[in-house]
């Protein structure tokens, strides 16, 4: 009855309220004697159409602000709450609310605990870095008050204070490492995650309060929390060391559950994690799972699902657990419980457990059925002998009810499993083929069809198809009339028997309504009258890199000046039909693991430019042709902003890290990334500026060639620099220098660089520069220009076949000593980084104590030259590894320039 009544309130209080009705209520702000019970009532209202994103104009919100202002003569302790929030709400839209700071620095020094917290609030609320330090003596006392409401208050509005006014806030660091230590869980909280903003730019000062405060001195939970977190973080950014894994261990014995739970969590997220580590993690997530509580349930069941993705067997031993939740009242939990053991289960358990989801799916929504579809596509694609029962079974789900997401899911399986066990095709293909006679969703259909058009013709019987397809073009809509007749037009190219009655059935559609329809017809009718068409048709084995397609468009089209001549085409990089159904199976994995397409560690792991390019220490791994894509479309789309590179056409390589020129404790950072386009070099510049109290502006990078390996850097000729405006505090700016590269010259060289800017002193509060300035400059280190900067990395599926063909007519072969290498395993991570192109066959993939081995690699140089390398390894602990490398293409100048880039 009680909730019944207290809607009705609700309801009654806030019916058919607008801005202007509640504006004109504000004017019992005025009335005296000041009525608290009224002006409350009228503060809530503004605040609830302030809460339902109404927008108040600038005017209305000054006036309010004011005559709101007249309240604080009222001591009533309820009403000056409801003050404290509406002045924070309107400070971001009225003018001058600089006004009410005496009035809110007068309750600083209330003896009302409750004033004096949420006057701190308000006041940091309105406050800009000019005036900070007026009330720095206030702030820091509230900070270490004995009252645990007040301290948190300043806390908090210290950390909203943080990213305007560094400096200061950083000047409370004591202060702020004395309430780390109070006895109340909330301040100590909220005072570690200000000190950690305080410190997160000092490495070791963050490790040294990680290592104290994990001695057992927190009372908080949600302080250990973030205790956890940092740690996470720091062994990160370690890249492989486990220097807190210790300390994530013993956490996973705290007391508290949500200690316990985010420290699994932690360790299960480590990167090259061992079976190991991961045991006492498991073990607690394991726990976790027979507990009384459905989110703690939930939270390790999910946790132990994306384990599942990268290493199953070591959530293997929670199958019994995780069986008894496939009946737990929660369908979230159930779901994730059933999909983990489609991932973690074997080929014995499969039918079992199709037989549990069978029932399951009509009680879940279409978002926990299309993780179910996923889980089973990779179980299927993990027991190929089984794909006959999860066909079936995507097939009776495909024509239950759902939406588009969910039916494009389990397309999107059948598809994969088509793809990964090439068996299971014509089954799969029937099951496609029933579904599009009562389809719904036109782009389903469309995609079916071009898939039945591709893989159709190569099938057994390839005529059981066409009825199916030849139903589309007289039922269904013209976009899907007009996928039917390509596809049937692609039977009729490579399907000789078939051809005269396809042709029969594509004359028929010549007096289709739709035009489309009747241009393909037309084209299929010429292609299939002649068979030398028909070779020709089948002989087209490439397409267009279609994001490169897209983005030189697009680029066309925004700039009048390109087009002045037409479009052209052959600037777009062609891939085979392979490549591009590899790349989308690479994107769809990495979407589906939540993996993001460039890792963090990518630029991390940049390691100094050495003359010797096999030292003993293992290099990172170069690039993947697909990584490298994603990398070069990403700095692309930031550099058609910029008008002056716009002209230079699209980019054929990015470097795939950035080398760095600096120390990161100097006081410029600065790392470069190189671009390659088809005439010109471009040198991208990313500079910071670490020191506070200076500004830089027109700040530059001067360029001269050191050495010159092969003697054509003189073919580089200077065409201009890009200045980044100004750097200030912290503010990331980028410098592009262009080169030409004259007659299409790829040097090998090494340029010295210094950066160059006019120096003016700023306040650091407020940012502001001195108008006077001085030029000065800093020298930062060498940039190499190296073979590898000119090679983009290019898939082959079917590396001996392109070998042979290629013939050995230009081939060059050389043998070197690599006796510095320590192992087989680093010198495939060295050849690969040295000759930037891509591992073929797996053979990027190296046992860590093999003796011998074969890597096949395969690139494009700039200017569209395909290359493929074969290198032969063997390691002997006494001389090293000893490398034989072959390299095939149509050029005998650079087969030799890429067999010598070893020496």
């Amino acid at each position: 009855m009680s909730t019944k009544k207290d809607d009705e309130t609700e309801h009654s209080l806030f019916a058919g309220l607008d801005r202007s009705t509640a504006l004109q209520e504000a004017r019992v702000f005025n009335e005296t004697p000041i009525s608290p019970r009224k002006c409350r009532a009228t503060i809530t209202k503004i605040l609830y159409l302030i809460y339902q994103s109404e927008v108040l104009q600038t005017k209305e919100a000054t006036e309010t602000f004011f005559s709101l202002t007249k309240l604080f003569q009222n001591q009533d302790t309820s009403l000056r709450q409801a003050v404290y929030l509406l002045i924070k709400e309107l400070s971001t839209v009225a003018e001058d609310v600089i006004m009410v700071t005496a009035s809110l620095s007068k309750d600083l020094t209330s003896r009302s605990e409750i004033s004096k917290a949420n006057a701190i609030r308000a006041l940091c609320k309105i406050t800009d870095a000019s005036m900070i330090q007026g009330i720095e003596r206030f702030l820091k006392q509230a900070i270490v008050d004995k009252n645990h409401a007040i301290s948190s208050a300043a806390l908090v509005s210290s950390l909203h204070l943080f990213n305007n006014s560094k400096d200061v806030v950083r000047r409370w660091a004591n202060e702020v490492q004395e309430s780390v230590n109070s006895k109340t869980g909330i301040t100590q909280y909220h005072a570690l995650g200000l000190l950690y903003q305080i410190r997160q730019h000092d490495r070791m000062a963050v490790i040294k309060l990680v290592q104290t405060l994990s001695r057992g001195t927190l009372r908080s939970p949600f302080a250990y929390c973030m205790l956890v977190r940092y740690s996470a973080k720091i062994m990160d950014e370690e890249e492989g060391a486990r220097s807190m894994y210790e300390s994530l261990e013993g956490w996973l014995r705290h007391r508290n559950e949500m200690v316990v739970y985010e420290a699994a969590r932690a360790i299960c997220n480590m990167r090259d994690a061992t079976a190991k580590e991961l045991f006492p993690a498991v073990s607690a997530l394991q726990l976790m799972l027979v507990s009384h509580k459905p989110s703690l349930r939930f939270a390790a069941i999910r946790t132990l699902n994306k384990l599942a993705l990268t290493l199953p067997a070591a959530v293997a031993q929670c199958n019994l657990d995780m069986e008894n939740l496939i009946t737990d009242p929660n369908r979230s939990i159930a779901t994730y419980a059933i999909t983990t053991l489609l991932k973690t289960g074997n080929e014995a358990s499969v039918d079992r457990l199709m037989k549990q989801i069978t029932g399951f799916m009509s009680e879940i929504s279409d978002d926990f059925k299309i993780i179910v579809v996923d889980a089973i596509r990779s179980l299927c694609l993990k027991f190929p002998a089984k794909q006959s029962v999860m066909i079936n079974f995507l097939s009776n789900i495909l024509r239950d009810e759902g939406g588009y997401e969910f039916k494009r899911s389990i397309v999107e399986a059948i598809f994969d499993i088509i793809y990964h066990i090439p068996e299971s095709k014509e089954y799969a293909l029937s099951h496609l083929c029933e579904f599009i006679e009562d389809c719904e969703f036109t782009k389903l259909a469309v995609r079916i069809l071009h898939l039945l058009g591709l893989e159709g013709p190569k099938s057994a019987t390839p005529s059981k198809f066409i009825r199916y397809i030849y139903n589309r073009i007289i039922l269904e809509n013209a976009t899907v009339k007009a996928a039917a007749v390509s596809a049937m037009g692609h039977f009729a190219v490579e399907c000789p028997d078939l051809r005269m009655r396809i042709r029969v059935l594509l004359t028929r559609a010549l007096d289709d309504n739709d035009d489309e329809v009747r241009d393909r017809a037309a084209l299929f009718l010429r292609v299939t009258s002649s068979e030398e068409l028909c070779a020709h048709f089948i002989g087209l084995a490439d397409t267009y890199s279609w994001p490169t397609l897209e983005s030189g468009l697009v680029n066309y089209l925004a700039h009048p000046e390109l087009q002045r001549v037409p479009f052209d085409i052959a600037s777009i990089p062609t891939v085979s039909r392979d490549q591009e159904e590899a790349e989308k199976q690479r994107q769809k994995t990495a979407k589906q693991e939540n993996i993001a397409a460039l890792p963090k560690s990518a630029a991390a792991a940049a390691a100094a430019p050495s003359s010797n390019k096999f030292a003993s220490t293992a290099g990172s791994t170069g690039a993947g042709a697909s990584a490298a894509a994603d990398i070069t479309r990403g700095y692309a789309a930031a550099m058609e902003k910029i008008p002056q590179l716009v002209m230079l056409g699209p980019i054929f390589k990015s470097s795939p890290k950035p080398v760095e020129l600096t120390e990161s404790e100097t006081e410029y950072v600065v790392s470069c990334v190189k671009h390659v386009f088809a005439g010109h070099l471009v040198f991208q510049f990313n500079c910071r500026n670490t020191i506070n109290d200076v500004l830089l502006e027109n700040v530059t990078v001067a360029m001269t060639v050191e050495s010159n390996d092969d003697g054509m850097a003189g073919g580089l000729q200077l065409e201009g620099t890009i200045a980044a405006p100004k750097l200030a505090y912290d503010v990331p700016g980028i410098i592009y220098v262009v080169y030409k590269r004259l007659s299409g010259v790829s040097p090998v060289a090494t340029f010295g660089n210094t950066l160059k800017f006019v120096v003016k002193d700023c306040d650091p509060a407020t940012g502001e520069a001195d108008d006077e300035g001085y030029e000065d400059e800093y020298l930062i280190e060498d940039l190499e220009l190296t073979t590898a900067d000119y090679f983009q990395p290019v898939m082959t599926l079917d590396f001996k076949n392109k070998w042979e063909n290629v013939g050995q007519e230009h081939e060059q072969v050389e043998t070197f000593e690599l006796s510095a290498v320590p192992s087989v395993k680093a010198a495939v991570t060295q050849i690969i980084e040295v000759l930037g192109m891509d591992a073929c066959d797996g053979t990027g993939s190296v046992q860590e104590k093999a003796a011998t081995h074969q890597l096949l690699l395969s690139g494009m140089f700039v200017g569209g030259i395909n290359v493929l390398v074969r290198c032969r390894m063997a390691f002997d602990a006494s001389s090293g590894v000893t490398l034989e490398i072959a390299a095939r293409c149509t050029d005998a100048e650079l087969c030799e320039r890429i067999v010598n880039s070893i020496a």
